[in-house]
């Protein structure tokens, strides 16, 4: 992650300054899966704030495995007090095999990553056939999303945002069936690994 240092500082303020994952966006977003989802990575996942989320659903989905994967060992630190499962790694260099997960979630992360193509490649690897990929993120293209654009480059963030169709492209060149879920400052794209039975 282009920006781990920042991270690293704000580990134990980051949940006061950020609100929670929406359940419901990641919800749809799951749903695009054409497999049941039981093992999900929270890419780049700092807190686990997307973690936390999902794991509300364990009522819904008895078994639900979520772990939270971020290359800040403080980010990670607050999402095991949290009580949550957390691996230290890269997003263009998952440690988990091939085939071994049925969702990747990626909540305002992406345009972190220094090597978004990398990411959006490893999260297909370690997806099962009919496995999705769920990535919410801001559109740069919107009023608010050109501010925080500005904001972050203000305080020297190296982020690199795409808008909705560009990133659906984007998954789309890794081989992923991608579709834009909805627009707005906040946007949500799944991109499913084709090959279900």
């Amino acid at each position: 992650m282009h920006d781990v240092r920042y991270f690293e500082r704000f580990a134990p303020v980051y949940d006061l300054a950020m609100p929670a994952a929406d359940r419901g966006d990641l919800a749809a977003g799951l749903a695009a899966a054409e497999r049941p989802v039981e093992r999900v990575l929270d890419v780049g996942g700092g807190t686990g704030r997307a973690a936390r989320a999902l794991a509300r659903d364990t009522e819904e989905v008895p078994g639900r495995d979520v772990t939270v994967v971020d290359a800040s060992a403080r980010m990670l630190a607050e999402a095991r007090g949290a009580g949550l499962s957390a691996v230290r790694g890269d997003a263009a260099e998952l440690p988990f095999r091939d085939d071994s997960v049925d969702a990747v979630v990626v909540v305002d992360a992406l345009h972190h990553f220094p090597d978004r193509d990398g990411a959006l490649a490893e999260a297909k690897r370690v997806l099962r056939p009919g496995g999705v990929l769920v990535v919410r993120d801001f559109d740069p293209e919107t009023l608010r999303g050109r501010l925080l654009v500005a904001a972050e480059h203000a305080v020297a963030f190296r982020s690199a945002f795409d808008a909705p169709d560009d990133l659906a492209a984007r998954m789309e060149r890794t081989g992923l069936n991608a579709r834009v879920l909805d627009r707005g400052f906040a946007f949500t794209v799944a991109g499913v690994e084709p090959g279900a039975t």
